[in-house]
Parts: structure tokens; C-alpha cells; sequence
């Protein structure tokens, strides 16, 4: 892609805008994690500032935080215990691998690369160590303490069952 077919979402987010395919995923994560994850906050988008850069997962997890009207942030310093990333068809994986470190210097303990086509989903619990979860198979993340069927998360149609 040139940059003059970049779109105003990717220049200012410095991604691919997402994909149907992406969104549906991402829909699917944030409600499945939300039921389960009980005291946590699975939260889509949210910029975090990590050694002066922006970075922006597709789903960050953490602890509860408050809501808080007057006091707003716009880039979280905080860092979340798991993040998740979903790579677009215009990615390259090597591009989100490499933020697997800078997420692991910045303090999760967790990280997600999801590949839609294959549809299968990498689990860090560090920037050289993971565990592949792929097909029908259930996902499990003991940092989080969560299972996920992966026929759900990547099925067409979420349903509350």
C-alpha cells in the first residue's frame, strides 16, 4: 500500500483500519472475556503510552479501573495485564511480534496475536516464549485464568448461550 492510499484512520493510529472479518473477532473477544472475567475490565482501543509512543492493542484487560468524569486520560500509563492484537490482512506478523516485546517491557504479562486466516491465536507470557491454540481447540491463559473456545471466537454469530 502507498502512502497515498493510507486512510485518515490509519495515519493518526499508525494501523490498518480494521477489517469486517477483525471487527467481528474483536466483538467476539471483548464479549466472551467480559463474561468471564469477572473484576476486569476488557477495554477496545484504549491508546497507551509506552516510552513516549502510542501504541493502540485491539483489546487491553485490566484490573477494574474507575470511571472517572473530570479526570479523563486520553494515553494510559498504566499498563494492562493482557493485550491483544488482531492482525490485519495488510500486516506484516513480524510487525506485531515486535510489539510483543515492547508490551512485555512496559509490564503485561500477557499477550495475544490473533490471526484471523489462520484462525488461530498465539498466547506470550513472554516476548520469546508462547503457546499456539488453533481451530476448535480451547484457548487457556493462566495469567488471566481464562478458556475460550475458539469455534466461538471465530464463528460468524456470537450468541449469548
Amino acid at each position: 500500500m502507498t502512502s497515498t492510499n493510507i486512510s485518515t484512520y490509519e495515519s493518526r493510529r499508525g494501523k490498518p483500519a480494521p477489517s469486517k472479518n477483525h471487527a467481528i473477532i474483536q466483538r467476539n473477544l471483548l464479549f466472551m472475556m467480559s463474561l468471564q472475567l469477572k473484576g476486569k475490565d476488557v477495554l477496545p482501543e484504549l491508546s497507551l503510552s509506552i516510552d513516549g509512543k502510542e501504541r493502540i492493542p485491539d483489546l487491553s484487560i485490566y484490573p477494574t479501573l474507575s470511571f472517572m468524569p473530570f479526570a479523563d486520560e486520553t494515553k494510559v500509563s498504566q499498563p494492562p495485564l493482557t493485550t491483544i492484537e488482531i492482525l490485519s490482512f495488510t500486516q506484516k506478523i513480524s510487525d506485531l511480534t515486535a510489539k510483543s516485546g515492547e508490551y512485555f517491557d512496559f509490564g503485561v504479562q500477557s499477550y495475544w496475536l490473533v490471526i484471523p486466516e489462520l484462525r488461530s491465536i498465539y498466547v506470550f507470557n513472554s516476548p520469546d516464549k508462547h503457546t499456539v491454540f488453533a481451530n476448535e481447540e480451547i484457548l487457556s491463559d493462566p495469567t488471566l485464568g481464562i478458556k475460550l473456545d475458539l469455534k466461538r471466537v471465530f464463528g460468524e454469530k456470537f450468541r449469548l448461550e
